[in-house]
């Protein structure tokens, strides 16, 4: 019996397997180029990630260089406001000391009576000097007499001129921030150290070698006292606030010297206040030494804002200081050297012609 031939057919098994194993490969393709678009993709964000992250540190560097710049401006614009504002000021000094001179110029009358007053000044001041140097050599202590010894570089006795003697002698010594130094930037200077520091500061150093050697020269028997002043006047010795100390050896001005050895400069400086101090005393001093620097600060109460005084209100506390001064008591004016007070020599010595003392600026190297 013949076979029958097989008849093909397309959905066979085999024809499925083929198909299946196509679309398998197929599926797998699709996979393997699904896991490398995934991993690209990963990729490129963090490379995005990275650069957003750059991007933003650069805004952040230009918003902090934008705030420094705006903080410059606002400097610069301050700055100049200031500078605008002090030229203003200069300026209206200027125009005040333009009229002032227009003013001065056409009184020639009145500045020759002023030259002749003055020749007549320095006429009765050589006189004065004369008739004290007199009285200094008569007064002059003899070997043995002196109770206390100061001890100098080489021989500094030279001071001519200024009445050593009295029977009630009074030391008045400027304690105020301008004896910190000789300019203006020390005087600063100094004044942001330690108060160890300032009590070292060499012009002070000089102010309180200065008053050692004043009481080196006062003889036993004689009533004394020493103050100091700034904004208030204040005994050197505790406990003698108006009264005198008198002198019967040493030890009592020994330990006034150390006082003043501990005394921290600062404050401004009234001098009607340190004049203040006379009156306190009875009887009155005979003989008054004041050691000071410049022209006052402010006058009786310490003004109520701080601020930098002018050269025309320290002229008027000086005048109303001397105003107070009673009459026939001699004041001598040791100045020490401050850069720009150029006024002050001139007012101090007024003030030590007419009361009858003498006016001295010692070098840096006295006493």
């Amino acid at each position: 019996m013949a076979r029958r031939k097989r008849k093909f057919d397309v959905f066979s098994l085999s024809f499925l397997d083929c198909m299946c194993c196509g679309f398998g490969a197929v599926v797998l393709l699709l996979v393997i180029i699904n896991s490398q678009v995934a991993v690209r993709a990963e990729q490129t964000a963090v490379e995005s990630q990275a650069e957003t992250s750059r991007i933003e540190e650069e805004v952040l560097d230009g918003r902090k260089h934008l705030v420094r710049l705006r903080n410059s401006v606002a400097q610069e614009r301050e700055r100049r406001a200031i500078v605008t504002a002090e030229a203003q000021r200069i300026e209206a000094l200027l125009e005040r000391l333009r009229r002032e001179l227009a003013a001065t110029d056409g009184d020639t009358v009145a500045r020759k009576e002023s030259v002749e007053k003055l020749r007549a000044d320095i006429r009765q001041l050589e006189e004065a000097n004369r008739r004290l140097a007199a009285r200094a050599a008569a007064e002059q202590p003899k070997s043995g007499e002196r109770i206390r010894t100061f001890v100098g570089d080489g021989n500094r006795q030279y001071l001519t001129g200024i009445r050593m003697g009295g029977s009630h002698v009074l030391i008045l010594l400027d304690a105020s921030a301008s004896m910190l130094g000789r300019t203006y930037v020390n005087v600063v200077r100094f004044r942001s150290m330690p108060d160890e520091r300032k009590r070292r500061a060499p012009k002070w150093q000089q102010a309180v070698k200065t008053v050692d050697w004043l009481t080196a020269q006062i003889r036993p028997g004689t009533k004394v006292q020493i103050y100091t002043f700034d904004e208030r006047a204040r005994s050197a010795v505790a406990g003698t606030d108006g009264q005198w100390i008198t002198v019967r050896d040493g030890a009592t001005l020994d330990a006034a010297i150390r006082n003043l050895r501990q005394v921290v400069p600062g404050k401004g400086t009234s001098l009607i206040n340190a004049f203040a101090v006379i009156g306190t005393l009875e009887p009155r001093p005979d003989n008054v030494f004041l050691i000071t620097d410049g022209l006052p600060t402010q006058g009786e109460k310490a003004p109520a804002e701080v601020e930098d005084v002018r050269a025309d209100r320290r002229v008027k506390y000086m005048v109303d200081a001397v105003r107070s001064l009673p009459r026939r008591i001699p004041v001598n004016v040791m100045l020490l050297p401050m850069d720009g007070d150029p006024a002050a020599a001139g007012y101090f010595w007024e003030l030590a012609v007419a009361s009858g003392g003498s006016l001295l600026t010692p070098s840096r190297d006295w006493p």
